[in-house]
């Protein structure tokens, strides 16, 4: 999906604007806040058919009502509450749990506000579905030393024999 948010914080303009941006591509995925005109959005765009991802999600309480109104994706922000000295994979694995719980549950969690591949790592190993995150984060994942070691062993081992693939 291609995420679009919507600009408005009331209902009427947040339906008008989710509906401008739906009607671009089958592929779009609406994002409204998590208050209770966002949640109504959600719902009505949610039941039309539409992508919905309800966004700025900082407890499992709210995660329920997302779920509730029909959302596609909850996006906790892990990175946020981490900032504030509370548990944003704590968070994830909540989340996770109580939508593990009910079958009507097809929210899936989307991990946001992304800071170290240990919120990756640990967000997918709870079940999480998505992450969103910025690329220097996504680098580190690949990144190890004995990684570039080994390639910088196995380049110098191949030199010394004095032959070429190409």
């Amino acid at each position: 999906p291609v995420s679009a948010e919507v600009a408005a914080t009331d209902y009427d303009t947040m339906i008008q604007e989710g509906r401008k941006l739906a009607d671009i591509a089958d592929n779009v995925c609406v994002k409204v806040p998590l208050t209770p005109d966002g949640l109504r959005t959600c719902k009505e765009l949610s039941d039309d058919g539409t992508m919905v991802n309800v966004t700025l999600c900082f407890s499992p309480g709210q995660a329920i009502l997302a779920a509730k109104a029909g959302a596609t994706f909850i996006s906790p922000f892990v990175g946020r509450l981490d900032d504030i000295s509370q548990d944003g994979l704590g968070l994830i694995e909540d989340i996770v749990t109580i939508y593990e719980n009910y079958e009507e549950f097809d929210t899936e969690v989307l991990v946001a506000s992304v800071r170290n591949p240990i919120h990756i790592i640990e967000s997918a190993k709870m079940g999480a579905h998505v992450m969103t995150g910025p690329a220097s984060v996504i680098h580190q994942l690949y990144k190890h030393p004995l990684t570039d070691n080994g390639l910088a062993a196995f380049v110098a081992d191949w030199a010394k024999t004095g032959q070429s693939i190409l």
